[in-house]
């Protein structure tokens, strides 16, 4: 008999209301949807009526042992440390949406204390888990466009229209590189490995930001010197895509991190015999998601593999502002 998760979510942000908790739903052999957690109870009380769940007016009396076996955090990135520990000590898988806290030390204290109690800490981005990504993937492995060289990834955005948006907010963990960027560095560690060095970077804020708002950074693999050039921010006209250039050609597309569940890929490849595209099918990344958090649930060595990504990410992230801040 396959068991169910019993899985809480904190907080009734926008994307669990309209990803989420839909696609927790879907999938009723593996989830069963236990609390949802609000600072504002009648919040709560709205989305648990919504979707049939037990309404809690805090974060933690949902983290409460024993009411749930798993948790999904999309607070601000201030606050995953706290609850991702506090889950974590509680005996609580972690879903938690990127980045996962706001430092490297953070994150090597939960990934020690996600070993410790043998439970799943992942770290959500979404595109990891499209039809999109292992496309990309066939495309190196199969070698028909020769030796891969270079990895160009972009994610940017226009200014929020609220200028209390939590991305512009330094106490709430805000700022370009740990919302954007953090796809970049990520999509970089999937396609050209674990290890990559940071060997320049930027970070630009604004007269009236407290947080960067844009820039960039120059990865490259110690070992064979492909190299990866990213550029994200919140200051830009839309981009959200990964260019990858062989040694025969080149690959690219412009949809990579926030593919809608209806929407079809398009990558276009070039070679010198010219250009095809290549259209994909539409694909539901969030479902995909949940159905691989569960199957890390009962996989150690899944587990493993994600507190690896974990540490690995967050070294990165933490390279990239030593280096742009000069230090």
């Amino acid at each position: 008999m396959i068991k169910k998760v019993k899985i809480g979510v904190l907080s009734s942000a926008n994307i669990s209301k309209r990803s989420l908790i839909p696609a927790i739903k879907s999938l009723p052999e593996q989830y069963e949807l236990r609390g949802i957690a609000s600072r504002d109870l009648s919040k709560a009380e709205e989305l648990a009526r919504e979707f049939d769940a037990e309404a809690h007016g805090s974060y933690e009396a949902l983290l409460d042992k024993g009411k749930i076996d798993a948790v999904y955090i999309p607070l601000p990135n201030s606050l995953h440390y706290r609850y991702a520990k506090l889950a974590l000590a509680s005996g609580i898988h972690v879903l938690v949406e990127k980045s996962l806290a706001c430092s490297l030390l953070e994150v090597e204290e939960l990934v020690g204390l996600a070993k410790k109690n043998k439970l799943v800490l992942l770290e959500n981005f979404q595109f990891r888990f499209h039809s999109q990504l292992k496309f990309l993937k066939d495309q190196i492995k199969n070698g028909k466009l020769g030796e891969l060289r270079m990895l160009k990834a972009v994610f940017g955005f226009p200014p929020f229209a609220d200028d209390d948006n939590i991305r512009y907010q330094k106490n709430l963990g805000g700022g370009a590189l740990l919302d954007a960027g953090a796809y970049t560095t990520k999509v970089s560690q999937i396609l050209l490995g674990l290890g990559l060095q940071v060997k320049a970077a930027s970070l630009n804020s604004a007269p009236a930001r407290e947080v960067d708002i844009w820039g960039g950074a120059y990865l490259e693999h110690p070992e064979n010197g492909v190299f990866a050039s990213l550029a994200f921010g919140f200051d830009h006209y839309y981009q959200c895509g990964v260019e990858l250039w062989f040694s025969k050609g080149k690959i690219s597309t412009n949809r990579l991190f926030t593919a809608p569940a209806q929407y079809e890929p398009k990558f276009e490849i070039e070679t010198a015999e010219g250009k095809n595209v290549v259209t994909l099918g539409p694909d539901d990344h969030f479902s995909n998601m949940l159905s691989y958090f569960y199957d890390c649930i009962f996989d150690s060595e899944k587990m493993e593999e994600e507190n690896e990504q974990n540490l690995d990410q967050a070294r990165l992230l933490e390279s990239i502002k030593i280096i742009a801040n000069g230090k």
